[in-house]
């Protein structure tokens, strides 16, 4: 393993991981993980229930509404799937998209795996994807942690693949577990039915991350916009009020197209900004989750 890799988790064991122990209370699989993951048996459907877990077989056959019953198993399986394409890359701020995903990612894996869980973690780029297998441990850790700090291969010019992406992650889960998706989701569009299709089988956590400048463009004059996916370059006067009008709209319109997205998948989603404290931003997220949790089963 790398001193890299070392230094990293040693850091954020101090900084994150030691501060969240007396903020975050309850078992980390409950936080995110409200329902088991062993079938054992089929009932009749109350209006209490969650409709994803009706089995339509039964149910079309019995003309009945029946839904599966699960029972938690001691551990889960967690997988980590972390989207590395270039505009993941970009940075306006003190510490980057990128180097936000590494840290986040090293965080969950520790934590998950503390409890005795079994973490993996998908790697992506449209050209080059590394699937390390779940295991639990420390040492687990600290080797998905080099693989993550590791400078990956120069992404390509092209457009993420998100759909593909998810999957990839699909194929790769091949057992129930707590899937985590990590991305700015800057790509193609499409994505959403693989993404209602993971949330189907899996129970899916969506961390968006975000620098803030792709939510509130700073006034700084002219500047040669690139897009970090395609490489493409643009004169942009920032003062312009009818760009910076036109830009806030277009904001507005994606990220509530995103929710959407998200909602009707049935997704737990967040969303992450560069600038912020990752102490503060876990434990909101934990929050949210128990919130949206609570909601699911009224």
């Amino acid at each position: 393993m790398s001193m890299a890799s070392d230094r990293l988790l040693r850091r954020l064991e101090w900084q994150v991981i030691r501060r969240l122990d007396g903020r975050l209370k309850g078992a980390h699989r409950t936080v995110w993980h409200g329902t088991g993951i062993d079938f054992t048996d089929l009932r009749e459907y109350t209006p209490e229930d969650d409709v994803r877990h009706i089995d339509w077989n039964v149910t079309a056959r019995l003309d009945e509404p029946y839904i599966r019953q699960y029972t938690e198993e001691r551990d889960l399986t967690a997988w980590l799937v972390l989207d590395r394409s270039a505009s993941m890359r970009f940075t306006a701020t003190e510490h980057g998209k990128d180097s936000v995903l590494n840290d986040l990612a090293v965080c969950l894996a520790r934590m998950l795996s503390h409890g005795g869980n079994r973490v993996g973690a998908i790697l992506y780029d449209n050209q080059a994807q590394q699937v390390i297998p779940p295991h639990t441990g420390r040492h687990h850790t600290l080797r998905m942690a080099h693989e993550i700090v590791k400078p990956p291969p120069v992404p390509s010019k092209a457009i993420t693949d998100l759909a593909g992406m998810l999957r990839t992650a699909a194929a790769t889960a091949r057992r129930r577990s707590l899937v985590f998706v990590l991305s700015d989701f800057i790509g193609d569009r499409g994505w959403e039915r693989e993404l209602g299709k993971l949330a189907w089988r899996h129970e899916v956590v969506v961390i968006r991350i975000v620098d803030p400048v792709e939510l509130d463009l700073p006034d700084l004059g002219l500047i040669v916009v690139e897009d970090a996916e395609t490489g493409q370059q643009v004169l942009v006067d920032t003062s312009d009020p009818l760009l910076r009008q036109r830009l806030a709209g277009e904001v507005q319109a994606r990220e509530a197209a995103l929710a959407a997205a998200m909602g009707q998948a049935g997704v737990t989603a967040h969303r992450i900004t560069t600038d912020q404290d990752l102490v503060g931003a876990l434990v909101r997220m934990v929050r949210e989750s128990r919130l949206q949790s609570r909601g699911r089963r009224r």
